[in-house]
């Protein structure tokens, strides 16, 4: 009788959490674990690097259709930080984000094609908007890790994305090609399910 209890109880450890991300899964973004960073080339003696640390996003896992996966952030734009605050109130200005006029800068995914060698790999396409233009970009996405952390016991997805926007294509002309057009962002992100 004890060895059936024990065996019904592991049935249900086990199978309950497989059943439950069955569906697609919304995933909230760790703020504390995520970053959002870019470079701009200046004037080609150097490369400056800045972040944006005030977003939100989601996540939805589709781990049975990984192509009906979903991503949606927000950025603050104000909150660029490229470590120079008289440069950083310039690229707040209207010259270039006009964070007064568009406070956000927004993506929604629109396609997610997974890599037919790498499972843990996807191109995501989606809409981004940046002072109030909104352009197909694509980033790929590169899933680390999937699996509960050892410090909430959440379950938790870790992700890089990386790809490259041309400022210009957006409007933001001020200085372009002199101070860089072409932009790589880079996010690294931990989001877990609440």
């Amino acid at each position: 009788m004890l060895r059936l209890a024990k065996a019904a109880l592991l049935t249900i450890f086990v199978a309950v959490p497989l059943a439950a991300h069955a569906e697609p899964v919304a995933y909230t973004l760790d703020k504390s674990h995520t970053s959002i960073t870019f470079d701009v080339d200046h004037f080609g003696f150097s490369t400056v690097h800045g972040r944006f640390p005030d977003f939100d996003g989601t996540i939805t896992l589709d781990q049975q259709k990984p192509e009906n996966s979903k991503v949606a952030f927000t950025v603050k734009a104000a909150s660029i930080d490229t470590q120079w605050d008289k440069r950083d109130e310039h690229l707040r200005s209207d010259a270039f984000f006009n964070v007064a006029k568009f406070p956000d800068i927004t993506f929604t995914s629109t396609k997610v094609v997974v890599d037919k060698k790498d499972k843990n790999a996807a191109e995501v396409t989606g809409n981004l908007t940046l002072i109030g233009v909104t352009k197909p970009v694509t980033f790929h996405v590169k899933l680390r890790k999937l699996e509960k952390s050892p410090i909430t016991q959440k379950m938790t997805a870790g992700l890089e994305v990386e790809g490259k926007i041309k400022r210009t294509d957006f409007g933001m002309s001020a200085y372009a090609p002199m101070v860089g057009d072409e932009i790589p962002l880079r996010i690294d992100t931990e989001a877990f399910i609440n």
